[in-house]
């Protein structure tokens, strides 16, 4: 049970629980001693809408929100002055509220301009209860930001990279089990089976990318995190590559399902083939492995260790590859039935290989480092004339 609670305290729902609930107290206090309002509930409902997970994400949302406030209330204040609240208002309050809010690109907050203008409307005393509105959601945007700033939230580069982690294990051992099954008669249906599981592997790789994201927003203007930019690369490359494995096992398994098809009373391969493609898969699957703890390397602290165990697993697998492609060469000069299979078999394991070499995956580090620090400096012009200066 501790190790329960201890694993639960580390998940995101329950820091992001803790963090909006403190926040949003604190910026109620706060609104109690500055707006005349008797429960100005509009400073905690921002605070609670500005606290996010990451202070990335904070501070780009609190900006946002304020300003869909603003120009929600601004509008109220506008329509208050000429018209009262009817059925014909209400329309074009909320039409020309949805029109301001994409004109000052708020984004995700758009309804919130509707919402604001509507609710300042709908009030009496309009003019007084939309500045303290105002200021109100000043004031829940401002302590939202500022806790993020004084209480940074957490780096969750450990939860990326354990779903890094799991997504390259469960790869592994289904490689393996591939790799098991090629000496003994395979049914049709058994290589669906194991059709659908990279199926479902492939599907998986989206949760796995929503847990990097997060992760990389967290890095981002994090004072307690050093070169930020090198850390975001390392896990979105090394996530593109398992991906890439993802697809292509489940190509791969394909093919075998095919092959099962045409060989319905014997083995998918005779035993000295199967032996030795049991060998590749099963060097290949432990390059996977070493590659997953090479790329999280924040988080295991053995990228040495990683790096030798995955450059030496690629040597054998080159080895077993050629030992292999010689047994299937000889096979399909002695019986060509399905040769088409053998060689899109070979193909889809030299893709893995490529993928996971280490002076491919040096150069892919290098091109998207290259390619971010571009992109900064396009998006800040200015900022970059003051660095030459």
């Amino acid at each position: 049970m501790t190790e329960l609670v201890r694993k639960r305290g580390r998940q995101p729902v329950v820091v992001q629980a803790l963090r909006s609930t403190v926040a949003a107290t604190i910026s109620y206090v706060v609104a109690l001693q500055l707006s005349s309002e008797p429960a100005p509930l509009t400073a905690p409902l921002t605070a609670l809408l500005v606290v996010q997970v990451t202070l990335y994400s904070t501070l780009t949302t609190g900006i946002r929100r304020v300003n869909s406030v603003v120009a929600g209330v601004l509008i109220a204040i506008g329509f208050s002055a000429l018209v009262g609240l009817t059925w014909w208002s209400l329309c074009l309050i909320i039409l020309a509220s949805l029109a301001a809010g994409h004109l000052v690109r708020v984004d995700e907050f758009v309804p919130e301009v509707a919402i604001s203008a509507m609710l300042v409307l709908g009030v009496t005393q309009v003019a007084d209860t939309a500045w303290d509105r105002v200021l109100e959601t000043l004031i829940g945007a401002m302590v939202g930001m500022l806790f993020n700033l004084l209480f940074a939230p957490p780096v969750w580069v450990h939860t990326a990279g354990e779903s890094i982690q799991d997504l390259a294990r469960r790869l592994r051992d289904l490689l393996v089990l591939i790799g098991e099954e090629l000496g003994a008669h395979t049914p049709v249906e058994r290589a669906a089976a194991r059709l659908h599981e990279a199926r479902r592997l492939d599907n998986d790789v989206a949760q796995v990318d929503a847990a990097l994201r997060q992760a990389e927003d967290s890095l981002r203007l994090n004072p307690r995190v050093k070169e930020g930019l090198l850390h975001r690369v390392v896990l979105r490359t090394g996530l593109d590559t398992l991906e890439i494995c993802t697809v292509v096992l489940r190509v791969l398994a394909r093919s075998l399902t095919d092959l099962a098809k045409h060989r319905r009373d014997e083995p998918l391969f005779p035993p000295d083939v199967a032996d030795a493609l049991q060998e590749l898969f099963t060097h290949i699957a432990k390059a996977v492995e070493s590659f997953a703890m090479l790329v999280t390397t924040q988080i295991s602290k053995n990228a040495e260790e990683a790096e030798s165990r995955l450059s030496s697993e690629l040597e054998e697998a080159a080895i077993s590859r050629e030992h292999a492609a010689r047994l299937l060469l000889q096979r399909v000069q002695q019986h060509p039935q399905q040769w088409q299979l053998h060689g899109a078999l070979l193909s889809e394991v030299d893709r893995i290989l490529d993928e996971l070499d280490l002076e491919h995956r040096t150069t892919r580090l290098m091109e998207e480092l290259d390619r971010s620090a571009r992109e900064q400096r396009e998006r800040f012009p200015r900022l970059r004339k003051l660095t030459r200066l």
